[in-house]
């Protein structure tokens, strides 16, 4: 259920912040994030996840796609901003995606349509991306008819399923 799963994904990213307090990442010298607190030094920041459920929706990219995402999916991409969640699970290293700022989520969402349409040209099915993994060929991704999550080689149909959903997924994970 889309509530149990955002109940669930919100106390993941709490439990990964109480872990991992003093998270830093680049910072945007055109746009503050609303994640970030504290002076930059040379070039980093600190930063902190921030809810943004009232800011961030995927409504218009799914109707540029004619196509509707899982509701974990939305879930994932809407809660909060934040630099990424650096995570195991038994493939290797991830960075879990999140937006840095609106700005970025607006590049998110542009780099969504161009995977989708990608893989509508190779005649594969949809796939949307969530993390990036320690090898450049292979991303964490939720297979859109499905919810499925897989570890999708870059323009290969996906085959390894890493998970039924996403909220089993984040089970898999550790910090």
């Amino acid at each position: 259920m889309p509530g149990q799963f955002h109940q669930q994904f919100t106390q993941f990213v709490t439990s990964y912040y109480e872990q991992q307090p003093k998270l830093i990442s680049w910072a945007d010298p055109e746009m503050a994030s609303p994640c970030q607190y504290g002076d930059v030094m040379d070039g980093e920041v600190h930063w902190r996840p921030i809810k943004a459920e009232a800011v961030l929706d995927l409504s218009k990219t799914q109707q540029a796609l004619e196509l509707e995402f899982p509701a974990e999916l939305i879930t994932f991409y809407t809660s909060f901003f934040g630099g990424g969640l650096k995570v195991k699970h038994e493939k290797g290293e991830l960075e879990l995606l999140m937006s840095w700022h609106q700005a970025d989520f607006e590049r998110l969402q542009q780099n969504i349509i161009a995977h989708i349409l990608m893989k509508r040209r190779l005649k594969q099915c949809e796939t949307v991306f969530i993390a990036a993994t320690d090898h450049d060929d292979y991303l964490i991704s939720v297979l859109v008819a499905t919810g499925e999550v897989y570890l999708e080689k870059v323009g290969m149909e996906v085959k390894d399923l890493l998970a039924p959903d996403l909220a089993t997924f984040l089970t898999q994970l550790s910090f």
